[in-house]
């Protein structure tokens, strides 16, 4: 672990063990002072790693017991009844899909072993085998530290596209260590040297009306509130003025908890936030409101050089570290314990208007009144529209095609992505040959063998949403609990998203309302004039304005480039670009993987190696 990090709640990391003798040869690499430990009945390590005392229900009966670690609704007595009861591992499936909240569940069984993470991908599992048996773990980076492996150069390479494709971003990038789909669970068995995995989560049928799946909504989102504001005390959330963070804070001043409102205006004079977050405020007179300057926000880009946190992936989340932690302290001081954010609620809320290649084939007439709705929103031409609804080629195959337009400019329209499987992805002229090569090849790998996330376009692209931004989450919650002041994002809890997905996409996706499934579901909960806006302020300005300020940084990015030494990149080509900060094509965030994959080499070198604090 981090060698600054506190046993607060929000940084729980942990290795587990197989029940067996070979595992103390592994063992040894994670059981340093400080960490604590779980056993198995025979006495011997379970669980080694660090947690608060907040954070963990375990229980136990007889060669039985459970773990669930991070946000969970499930207290001891409902574990220790689950223990009780087991035959199998298997059984474990029910509670897994029934509890809410946001957590590691693991279980040892008769010297089996079972672990899992969040269908959101917010909370994952790797595994690697070390001293002869197989370990599992919550971080890439434990393990590979255990191991003594260095990244993978061609998974790094895979890494710099842009975007990184399903399933891409769900390899570890470190040689010797695997990752566990987030639908999946991982099963050790009891001597340690079998390893397999069982889908546990599938996304529910999307077959509620509006009517019927906005009060589920409404209990999905207000439990997942609750968990972080049951224990009482003050909490914090954010309140920009938009729907998501809003429903956020007015379910959390239902609860006994103190709540701290923050609002970071945008330096946009056309950004109508704080107008919106006062309008709110003035609903919750128990709430302090807090209002930042809008000059003195971090803006994207800033601080990129100091970075050094223990990551075990490059994120883009790096672009956005300092305008995301910049509060925390602050609110800390104010005695949060917990800070609530409005995170995935674009994700959940407002969905994909690819379900609509799939509409036009079961009910034509329907689909193209509403697709004519989408043209003039998002200002599709007519040809492009008609090419990407006429489209029928498989993952596998549209992944497949996709090398051959590494080098294509971006598209003009969003039309194919948005009605297609994604935006096709990108390699920019700074990256070098071997790169190309080396993600062809992971390109190629993957479709031969690739499924989408789900047969419907709408879903499979809501759900790689969704696992993209825990990935970046999953990375701001280990920063922030660093800075101070564990985060929580409760739109994305699976019962949330399950919750949201069960409703039928025609009346959850379409031109003419903005979020129509959260405004129903907040009715009576959030005042109707809070309901009534229909847009979102962009920040565009921010990055736009962090891109000319900090071309400096960029330009020491570049100088003793990581990626340049690997090969993978042009460090001329970035040190010109960096030099005209104003070119019209960085407006596209195409920047965004080579900063990700330069900051986290770096940072690599900066941070205190995991095991030097895993106690």
């Amino acid at each position: 672990m981090h060698e600054s990090a506190e046993p607060e709640r929000g940084d729980a990391h942990f290795a587990v063990f197989p029940d067996c003798e070979e595992a103390a040869a592994a063992v040894r690499f994670f059981r340093h002072p400080g960490t604590c430990v779980l056993t198995h009945a025979s006495g011997r390590p379970w669980l080694i790693g660090r947690w608060s005392g907040t954070e963990i229900i375990s229980a136990r009966a007889g060669t039985t017991a459970l773990a669930a670690v991070g946000w969970c609704a499930a207290d001891r007595q409902q574990l220790e009844r689950q223990a009780a009861r087991m035959r199998d591992l298997t059984e474990l499936d029910a509670l897994a899909r029934s509890v809410p909240g946001s957590f590691h569940l693991v279980a040892t069984h008769d010297g089996q072993l079972r672990m899992q993470g969040t269908a959101s991908g917010l909370r994952l599992v790797f595994h690697a085998r070390i001293g002869g048996v197989r370990v599992a773990a919550t971080s890439a980076d434990l393990l590979a530290e255990a191991l003594g492996s260095r990244p993978d150069t061609g998974r790094l390479a895979a890494r710099l596209l842009w975007p990184v494709p399903h399933p891409l971003y769900e390899t570890s990038v470190w040689q010797g260590v695997d990752a566990v789909s987030p639908e999946e669970a991982l099963f050790i068995s009891a001597d340690g040297h079998r390893v397999r995995s069982s889908r546990w989560w599938r996304p529910p049928e999307p077959t509620r009306t509006l009517a019927q799946g906005a009060p589920a909504v409404r209990t999905a989102l207000a439990e997942a509130v609750d968990v972080r504001t049951r224990p009482g005390g003050v909490v914090s959330c954010d309140l920009s003025g938009g729907l998501d963070s809003t429903s956020v804070c007015f379910l959390a001043a239902r609860s006994t908890a103190s709540v701290v409102a923050a609002t970071w205006p945008g330096r946009d004079p056309a950004d109508t936030d704080l107008a919106w977050a006062r309008q709110a405020a003035q609903h919750l007179p128990k709430v302090d409101h807090a209002v930042w300057d809008p000059d003195a926000s971090a803006l994207v880009y800033s601080d990129l050089l100091g970075i050094d946190d223990l990551l075990d992936e490059p994120t883009i989340g790096v672009m956005d570290r300092s305008r995301v932690l910049q509060h925390l302290p602050w609110l800390a001081a104010r005695r949060s314990r917990v800070h609530l954010t409005g995170i995935g609620g674009d994700h959940v809320a407002w969905c994909s208007e690819a379900y609509y290649h799939g509409l036009l084939r079961t009910r034509p007439l329907f689909a193209l009144r509403q697709l004519r709705g989408f043209r003039a929103l998002w200002n599709w031409p007519l040809g492009g529209t008609a090419r990407a609804l006429a489209d029928s080629r498989t993952y596998s195959g549209w992944l497949a095609d996709s090398v051959r337009r590494l080098r294509a400019p971006m598209p003009q329209s969003s039309v194919t992505a948005s009605l297609g499987w994604g935006m096709s992805p990108r390699l920019f002229p700074w990256m070098t040959s071997e790169t190309e090569r080396l993600a062809r090849r992971a390109l190629l790998d993957s479709a031969a063998q690739a499924e989408p996330l789900h047969a419907d376009r709408g879903m499979h692209t809501d759900l790689e949403l969704i696992r993209t931004c825990t990935r970046i989450l999953r990375q701001w919650e280990r920063m922030a609990t660093r800075a101070g002041l564990p985060m929580a994002s409760p739109y994305l809890d699976d019962r949330v998203i399950e919750a949201c997905l069960a409703v039928r996409p025609d009346e959850r996706v379409t031109p003419w309302r903005y979020k129509p499934l959260l405004s129903e579901a907040m009715r009576g909960v959030v005042p109707e004039e809070c309901l009534r806006r229909a847009n979102k302020a962009e920040a565009s300005m921010d990055a736009s304005d962090g891109l000319r300020r900090h071309r400096g940084d960029l330009m020491t990015l570049w100088t003793d480039s990581r990626l340049e030494s690997l090969g993978l990149v042009d460090g001329g080509e970035l040190r010109r670009l960096a030099q005209r900060p104003s070119a019209p094509g960085l407006r596209d965030a195409i920047l965004y993987s080579t900063v990700a994959c330069e900051v986290w080499l770096r940072s690599r070198d900066r941070a205190p190696r995991p095991g030097s604090a895993v106690g």
